[in-house]
């Protein structure tokens, strides 16, 4: 895939300090959230974040940009391909 494959999708980015503090951009969307897991349709793909005391300090879908405090366990991509199972199911199973 090329970066002119979607044309008006925001630059997805990542800036982890810490494990505490997380600023995404290119967020197109957030699916699920709660204190212990962030799911989010990126323009990169689908985003999860898992952790503990996660809260959304901000967030601007206008500019594609969201906020996370709390202690970050893990960031991962998930494959649109398959539907939902597996980790999502475990993960909000």
């Amino acid at each position: 895939m090329s970066e002119n494959s979607h044309p008006l999708s925001a630059a997805h980015r990542l800036e982890l300090v810490g494990r505490e503090r997380l600023t995404v951009s290119g967020v197109e969307d957030v699916e699920r959230f709660d204190e212990s897991g962030i799911v989010m349709a990126t323009s990169a793909g689908t985003l999860v974040v898992t952790g503990s005391d996660l809260h959304i300090g901000k967030l601007s879908l206008d500019g594609g940009e969201l906020n996370v405090d709390g202690q970050i366990d893990s960031l991962a991509y998930e494959d649109g391909g398959e539907g939902r199972g597996g980790f999502f199911s475990r993960l909000f199973g």
